[in-house]
């Protein structure tokens, strides 16, 4: 029987190691028709995803080539539907590239969260804590970046900047969150169901 998460004949824990290529080929996919999908809106009532899925493809995918090539794909997406407005877009400006860092925060608490995982309560806050962490530090470099150096606001202060954080953090917070509890479910729905077919195997 065909498991899209594999676990460990002895019925440890998952470890990302433990994927096969052909199961990172279908999470890889997935993911990046998520981020497609939401980042470019297809779907008006659906809420970009994009912060979640950095956060989980650190966490599943072991190779670090996957950063890259996810940070060109949410790039190339951008670039078509600012196309699609007629080439205009308050949001892209010379911070762009601070997306990369922002990003790669959210690739590296996934990352961090993957090499700490276990299936309990310390397990769970350590999720709680690196996507708090992870989402925190993000908003801070995209939105620092877009302030301090877009050239859309006449003057800056640390002052307005915190205020700006403490405006939009929540509402990010919310959204990705959101998407990780959904993408835990999941997790946690094929683990079961792995460990369950192992010992109707073993029975």
């Amino acid at each position: 029987m065909y498991n899209p998460i594999k676990v460990e004949s002895n019925m440890s824990e998952f470890k990302a190691s433990s994927l096969t290529k052909n199961q990172t080929f279908l999470i890889g996919g997935l993911l990046m028709l998520i981020l497609i999908t939401t980042r470019s809106h297809f779907f008006h009532h659906i809420q970009d995803a994009s912060w979640a899925i950095f956060f989980i493809l650190g966490f599943y995918l072991r190779s670090a080539i996957g950063l890259p090539i996810f940070l060109l794909a949410a790039f190339i997406v951008d670039l078509i539907v600012i196309e699609s407005k007629g080439g205009e877009s308050f949001c892209f400006t010379i911070s762009y590239p601070f997306l990369a860092p922002a990003y790669g925060s959210l690739w590296l608490a996934g990352r961090w969260f993957s090499n700490h995982y276990s299936e309990n309560l310390r397990g769970l806050l350590y999720f709680i804590g690196a996507a708090v962490v992870g989402i925190t530090v993000c908003n801070i470099i995209s939105s620092g970046g877009f302030y301090f150096f877009s050239g859309r606001f006449a003057e800056t202060s640390m002052a307005e900047f915190a205020g700006r954080i403490a405006r939009f953090l929540p509402m990010f917070m919310k959204t990705t969150v959101m998407y990780l509890a959904m993408a835990a479910v999941v997790h946690w729905a094929f683990i079961q169901a792995s460990k369950f077919s192992q010992e109707a195997r073993t029975s």
